[in-house]
C-alpha cells in the first residue's frame, strides 16, 4: 500500500457504501412500488412462492439500501445482500446467461457487498457513532 493513500481508506469505504446503497434503494423502490408485478416476476423466474420472495427482496433492497446509506447495521445487512447476490449469480449461470450482459454486474455488486460485510461501514456511519463495528 502506498502510505499516503492510507489516510483516505475511510473515504473509499464511504464511496462504495453510498453507491451500492443507492443502487439498492432505486431497485428496491421499483419492486416495492409494484408488488404484484414483483411477485409475478419472481414466480416467473422460478422463485416460488413469488408472494414470499418478491416482497422479501423488495423490502431487503429498499430498506437495506437505506440502512447501508446511513451506515446502520452495515455488516448484517451486507451479509443478507451477499446471500442474495450469490443466489442471483448462481441463478443467472444456471439459466445460461453470458458473463457480459448477463451476470457481470451481479458479481460486481457481490464483491462490493462482500467488501462491506468484511470491512464494516467505515468512519462516516451510524455504526461507528453507535460503536456497532466492534460487535460484528
Amino acid at each position: 500500500m502506498i502510505p499516503f493513500f492510507g489516510i483516505w481508506n475511510d473515504w473509499g469505504v464511504f464511496a462504495v457504501r453510498l453507491i451500492v446503497s443507492l443502487i439498492f434503494i432505486v431497485h428496491g423502490w421499483q419492486k416495492i412500488r409494484n408488488i404484484p408485478e414483483t411477485v409475478s416476476n419472481f414466480s416467473a423466474m422460478g422463485f416460488k412462492p413469488g408472494i414470499f420472495w418478491g416482497p422479501l427482496i423488495a423490502i431487503l433492497e429498499f430498506f437495506g439500501g437505506l440502512a447501508l446509506f446511513l451506515g446502520f447495521l452495515t455488516q448484517p445487512i451486507a451479509g443478507l445482500f451477499v446471500i442474495e447476490f450469490i443466489t442471483a449469480t448462481i441463478w443467472r449461470i444456471s439459466k445460461h446467461h453470458s458473463f457480459a450482459g448477463g451476470y457481470e454486474l451481479d458479481l460486481l455488486i457481490l464483491a462490493a457487498v462482500f467488501f462491506l460485510f468484511l470491512s464494516g461501514a467505515g468512519a462516516f456511519s451510524l455504526d461507528r457513532a453507535f460503536l456497532f463495528n466492534s460487535m460484528w
